[in-house]
């Protein structure tokens, strides 16, 4: 069984995965729930990895404004390349 601190931070993540899908779909279209948190839990793992290839330290404090960012910049490109995947 899961302790309740791992179901807490997987709901977090997910909660940071749908807002940061809902920015992205600000920026570039698109709409949905189920849309704004896969591509906002995707994003957050591409953002991560990109951040972190490329020696990125956002100047941030508050770790889950940070962690928004990061999975915003992440669903943006996530958004982007499947658009054109799809053509």
């Amino acid at each position: 069984m899961m302790r309740d601190d791992t179901v807490r931070h997987v709901v977090v993540f997910l909660v940071i995965g749908v807002i940061a899908g809902w920015l992205a779909s600000w920026i570039v279209g698109g709409g949905g729930l189920l849309t704004f948190l896969i591509s906002g839990v995707v994003g957050a793992f591409v953002g991560g990895y990109l951040f972190s290839a490329l020696k990125i330290n956002l100047p941030i404090r508050n770790i889950w404004l940070s962690q928004i960012v990061t999975a915003t910049v992440g669903a943006v490109i996530v958004v982007l390349v499947a658009r054109l995947i799809a053509g």
